[in-house]
């Protein structure tokens, strides 16, 4: 799945677990006049009950898209009390500083790549979110006139995030790539990659 919008183009490739109808993970990107925000936040365990929970979590941010992401993250932690929790990642680009903000708990990546190719692989916070206080930390970062943000959950392995695909301006031919260098293999968890193209 792919769509265009003013500042970026983004690419998804979502698959279920081996033997699940649902998806555990769930996404939601929306770009406004000054700024693009996309979430993915998947759901501990797998099945129904793992997507409702990140299923609230995106209801959360699609109702409060111009607060910080720190306030994103609080408001999300929020309402999981008492549910099964959830990971979580998030992005903003602000358009007029042309800067980024980037926070994840749990084991949802990012890698920004720039225009010749250079890699930077942002750490996550750990832990999960499930209404309990949870530090975390909100990286920064400025963006380059044309670069790619990959953000991916942890049925995405470290050695397909080395392959060389990743590179590939074109995000429509990231995911493809991508689902054609996995087909055919059981995933032993929700997997789903987004790709965004940034060009000022």
């Amino acid at each position: 799945m792919s769509a265009k919008k003013n500042n970026e183009e983004v690419a998804i490739f979502q698959k279920a677990k081996k033997g699940q109808y649902y998806c555990g993970d769930s996404y939601f990107y929306t770009e406004t006049e000054n700024e693009f925000v996309c979430v993915l936040a998947d759901g501990l365990g797998s099945g129904e009950l793992a997507k409702e929970s990140s299923q609230i979590v995106i209801d959360i941010i699609k109702s409060n898209i111009h607060t910080t992401v720190e306030q994103l993250i609080k408001k999300s932690n929020q309402q999981l009390t008492g549910k099964r929790g959830a990971v979580i990642g998030i992005v903003k680009i602000e358009f007029h500083t042309r800067s980024y903000s980037f926070s994840s708990i749990g084991n949802i990546g990012m890698l920004t790549i720039t225009e010749n190719g250079k890699k930077k692989r942002n750490i996550p916070n750990a832990g999960f979110l499930a209404g309990y206080h949870r530090p975390f930390k909100v990286v920064t970062g400025r963006l380059e006139p044309k670069m790619n943000l990959i953000i991916f959950s942890d049925g995405v392995s470290d050695a397909e995030l080395s392959q060389r695909f990743l590179l590939n301006k074109d995000v429509n031919q990231v995911t493809n790539a991508y689902a054609n260098h996995i087909e055919g293999t059981a995933r032993s968890d929700d997997t789903t990659l987004i790709a965004i193209r940034y060009e000022d």
